[in-house]
């Protein structure tokens, strides 16, 4: 049998901003910045989004790297690869 590999899939890092309410979830910042097309100012955005965390090992201000995954409910499409940095 032949050694498929799997698709590369998108990765992402942010701050958690929510834990310990949702049991195995919890809900990461990710920051962006892109330039506004008329005016050339940087523009910094935001955006939120739901983690798998499967040992709810994460707490408010940790930095980690996300992935994404195959829809886990109904707005869960991320899980927790790794924790980059702990909140001090």
């Amino acid at each position: 049998m032949e050694n498929l590999e799997r698709n590369s899939r998108m990765t992402k890092q942010g701050v958690v901003v929510k834990a310990g309410t949702m049991d195995k979830t919890i809900v990461v910042a990710v920051v962006s910045n892109s330039k506004h097309p008329l005016y050339k100012k940087v523009v910094k955005k935001t955006k939120k989004f739901k983690v798998h965390d499967e040992n709810n090992e994460c707490g408010v201000g940790d930095t980690v790297e996300i992935m994404e995954t195959r829809p886990l409910s109904k707005d869960k499409y991320y899980r927790l690869l790794r924790i980059v940095e702990k909140a001090k």
